[in-house]
């Protein structure tokens, strides 16, 4: 809340202006400006409007006309006409080219056209109320019925101009067409169509408007048209309204010039004004109103028993490719581009691992990021890796962990479709990169839902369908493109992810939509993990659900997966058995746990591998020198010392059983796999070593903030506190006061009064328990008005019940500059 002089100012500012142009009140009790139809309003109107706008209340109004010239800022209006349906938003595209003030009557019959001339009424009659009542409700319409007044910025913003066309298609009035046009050509356009000569220019252009609103006179006018000049005027009566003319014009051209039907906007271009465009159309400000949104209709319809076992079969298949993923970077993640995200060829390297498309890729990471399941590390050589989170993620029951993965999933503001394009700048958006995130992503998700759970159980809707009905709850934001584009990822992503399955909502999708746990919806559909798998003698195993955790690390690191689906295959290869071995696991070991875990014989091909293997494996025993081989056989280093492929790692005899070579003990061992062999690493020692690598997670990690769609909504307390407050200062600034001194007024200020004044008078406030309007310094020199019921003065303070902030509070006495009696009959 301001002082005294600021308020004034602001009043006079941004409200009179308001009220100014409305030609007077309308009424005895119609509101003169915008700050006086919010003052009118009741408290549970004021929290409606601030639920609707909260960028209104950052900061808090310090009073109404305060809040009512934020209200009417480019800014915020914008905001609210983004969040406007499209026939409310044609209500306001309608109020902005008609007359202003404009009497209800004539907002209806732009949207509904002139009697006899539309045909079949399509709502638009009995949907206006509740369209002006959302306008009303959002501060963008004020007045009464018959002087129905849109904010001013809205009717910059939506009204036509040379710079801007109209999103009606209609363009300057009359008047603002001849506003630049000399007296002698006015006069030369009343006189081309019979009008009485006038020497004064406004008449003769009020004339001409007269014309041009009389649909009897303007009909008798057309039907003296060339043909040519009617087929001209139809391509210019939806708009665009502006026209290039030739230096020669046509003869229907010149024929609409000369009667005014057409007006100059430059030397080369005319414009249809809006009155005849209004007539043309019927009186119509759209060509199509949309009245009621269209409807989602059930495209198909499935078994609700059926689309709950195919969402929860993707769900499956969702936990196992976020494992798989995350999995795959705990030993060497991929390292974060300098710009932050991740490089191309680790996408396309993430999307051979998981066996899908780049776009699938891009949408899974992007989900165990969202999730907090895996981040960077923070280190100097910066990579990706799971984080702690991830540990405690794989340990919950399966429906748990898919219920972490959808609750992250609906809210996220991280977009992984925009993944590959590029930016304002012509930057590539990459994966995990800064430049991803989307603030509508949440809502668009959201409503997506919510218009699959109104359809029956078990139906899914018709894209198309859905995408319309989108348009038309949000058409500001759908003319980008980009809430379409939400859309279509997020049926895509829904349907990948489990929410959805066949297209329609499952059951456990409506629970997380509906704020509840999805979870013991979705368990009993898992199939429970099993604890063996099949072997099979072509060298394979296969696992016929969800392996249990134990049976699943050992399995993946012993073998490969060659299939995914409802039975998951994988099939044993050297490279894999030697992966075993290298983890520390012995051939015997090997032996036990395909034995114990096979509900079949194990193999004897599978045997014999394993045992082939392990009997080459350690053979060759590699250390530092800078490295060396040594082997029992010589005859076999001989054979590696006469192969050519070795000779890139500096290999040289030492002893009958040693070489040594210039490679380090990694690229030897390395080196010598790729030519078949099956070398391991020893220590100083001479012992084996185990080349398990540790898993790597990153420190402590939170999952990535989304990203607010402007101001957070505010709860019922602060909108009370709120409305409280914006009532405690209109009260200041607003109230009554007894009349001081003349030579202490001061127009639209508190007088100053001395300190004897004002000891004197909250002295008698508190005597008689009246109000008093203060001005005060607090201790940081900021000015404030208050509006204070004394209660005890003494010690040079007062205390007492302070309208403005709603409690009891206590001033210093020197630090009040003014006081003020307020009338008795005000409070």
């Amino acid at each position: 809340m301001g002082t005294g002089p600021l308020t004034g100012r602001r009043d006079r500012e941004a409200t009179v202006p308001e009220a100014s142009t409305a030609g007077g009140s309308g009424g005895s009790g119609a509101p003169r400006s915008l700050a006086e139809a919010l003052r009118a309003r009741d408290d549970a109107a004021l929290a409606a409007l601030l639920r609707a706008r909260p960028d209104l209340l950052n900061p808090v109004p310090g009073d109404v006309t305060q809040l009512a010239t934020r209200a009417g800022t480019r800014a915020s209006v914008v905001r609210a006409l983004e969040r406007m349906d499209r026939f409310a938003l044609q209500t306001a595209e309608a109020l902005a080219v008609a007359p202003d003030p404009c009497p209800y009557e004539v907002l209806e019959s732009l949207l509904t056209g002139e009697e006899g001339t539309t045909g079949e009424d399509n709502g638009a009659r009995a949907a206006l109320p509740r369209a002006l009542g959302t306008l009303r409700d959002q501060a963008l319409v004020w007045g009464g019925e018959d002087r129905l007044r849109l904010v001013r910025t809205a009717r910059e913003l939506l009204a036509p101009s040379a710079q801007r066309p109209s999103p009606t298609g209609l363009g300057p009035t009359v008047a603002e067409a001849t506003a630049g046009m000399s007296p002698t050509r006015i006069q030369e356009i009343v006189a081309a169509v019979g009008l009485p000569a006038t020497h004064d220019p406004v008449s003769a252009v009020t004339a001409l408007t007269g014309l041009f609103t009389d649909p009897e006179r303007m009909s008798a006018l057309l039907d003296e048209a060339p043909a040519e000049a009617h087929q001209v005027l139809g391509r210019l009566v939806w708009g665009p309204p502006y026209g290039e003319v030739t230096p020669n014009p046509t003869v229907p051209v010149r024929w609409l010039r000369d009667r005014g039907l057409l007006l100059p906007a430059s030397a080369r271009t005319v414009v249809l004004p809006r009155e005849v465009a209004l007539h043309l159309r019927g009186g119509l400000a759209h060509r199509d109103t949309a009245p009621v949104p269209p409807p989602v209709p059930a495209h198909r319809e499935h078994r609700p028993q059926l689309v709950d076992a195919n969402a929860a079969g993707q769900a499956l298949a969702a936990l196992s490719t976020v494992e798989e993923l995350v999995k795959s970077w705990e030993h060497a993640g991929p390292p974060v581009l300098r710009a932050g995200g991740l490089s191309v060829r680790d996408l396309k390297r993430a999307a051979v691992t998981l066996d899908t498309a780049e776009p699938q890729a891009a949408f899974w990471i992007e989900l165990a990021y969202a999730a907090g399941l895996l981040a960077s590390d923070g280190e100097a050589d910066e990579r990706y890796a799971p984080t702690p989170a991830f540990d405690d993620w794989c340990e919950l029951p399966p429906a748990e962990r898919w219920s972490a993965l959808a609750a992250a999933w609906l809210p996220a503001t991280r977009t992984a479709g925009l993944a590959g394009e590029q930016d304002a700048k012509g930057r590539t958006l990459s994966v995990l990169g800064p430049d991803l995130d989307r603030s509508a992503a949440p809502e668009v998700r959201r409503r997506v839902l919510e218009l699959l759970a109104a359809l029956p159980e078990g139906a899914s809707p018709d894209p198309d369908a859905l995408l319309d009905r989108l348009a038309w709850e949000r058409p500001v934001r759908s003319a980008s493109d980009l809430r379409a584009r939400l859309a279509h990822w997020t049926l895509t992503e829904a349907e990948v992810l489990g929410i959805t399955g066949r297209g329609a909502l499952s059951a456990f999708g409506r629970a997380l939509l509906e704020h509840r746990d999805p979870a013991p919806l979705l368990a009993p559909l898992l199939p429970e993990p099993v604890d063996h798998v099949l072997l099979q003698a072509d060298l394979t195993a296969v696992a016929p659900g969800p392996l249990r955790r134990p049976l699943g690390d050992t399995l993946a690191v012993l073998a490969d997966v060659e299939s995914k689906g409802g039975a998951t295959v994988y099939r044993f290869t050297p490279g894999s058995v030697r992966r075993a071995l290298d983890a520390g696991h012995a051939a015997a070991d090997l032996h036990a746990f395909l034995t114990e875990h096979s509900r079949t014989p194990v193999p004897q091909p599978l045997a014999y591998l394993i045992d082939d293997v392990a009997r080459r494996h350690g053979h060759l025993r590699v250390g530092a020198a800078s490295s060396y081989v040594r082997c029992d056989d010589d005859a076999m280093l001989g054979e590696i010392l006469a192969d050519k492929r070795s000779a890139g790692l500096g290999l040289r005899r030492l002893a009958p059983t040693v070489l040594a070579a210039q490679a380090e003990p990694t690229a030897l061992l390395d080196g010598l796999r790729a030519m078949g062999y099956a070398p391991a690493a020893e220590s100083r020692t001479g012992d084996v070593l185990v080349a398990r690598a540790d898993a790597h997670r990153t420190p402590a990690r939170q999952a990535p903030v989304p990203v607010p769609d402007g101001p957070p909504v505010p709860d019922d307390t602060l909108l009370g506190a709120a409305v409280r407050a914006i009532r405690a200062g209109d009260l200041a600034a607003t109230a009554v006061r007894k009349e001081p001194a003349p030579s202490t007024v001061v127009p639209g200020e508190l007088p100053r009064t001395s300190a004897a004044e004002t000891l004197a008078t909250v002295q008698a406030a508190a005597l008689t328990g009246s109000a008093v309007w203060i001005g005060y310094v607090n201790a940081d020199g900021a000015a404030s008005q208050r509006v204070i019921a004394p209660v005890r003065v003494e010690g040079g303070f007062v205390t007492g019940y302070d309208h403005t902030a709603d409690e009891v509070r206590t001033y210093a006495l020197h630090r009040i500059t003014g006081v003020a009696e307020l009338a008795e009959d005000h409070l």
